[in-house]
């Protein structure tokens, strides 16, 4: 197939975020989640554009409060998985993270 073929084909924007020596935090997270969802244009009346701005960080508290939910969860699985594999001490260790 000859390249000139080819449909065009939009990817949308990429970016690479980083810690040091730490995993994100569920809030870093969650603002990540919300640029994806929500895009608020340069063009918009500062009205509308004050409401958005206040709604995106209203669901970046919602989706931070429910990640840190599935944290806890997800750590009692494996602390319960690590205490049934005969391993207290690390599952204790897991417990205090």
């Amino acid at each position: 197939m000859n390249i000139q073929n080819l449909p065009n084909i939009k990817l949308g924007n990429v970016s690479v975020s980083t810690t040091n020596n730490r995993g994100f935090t569920p809030e870093e997270v969650a603002q990540r989640c919300t640029d994806k969802l929500l895009n608020i244009a340069d063009s918009t009346p500062p009205a509308i554009r004050d409401q958005a701005i206040a709604y995106k960080k209203s669901m970046e508290a919602v989706i931070a409060l429910y990640m840190k939910e599935a944290i806890k969860t997800d750590r009692t699985t494996v602390y319960n998985a690590i205490k049934d594999a005969g391993q207290p001490k690390l599952a204790e260790y897991i417990r205090k993270m």
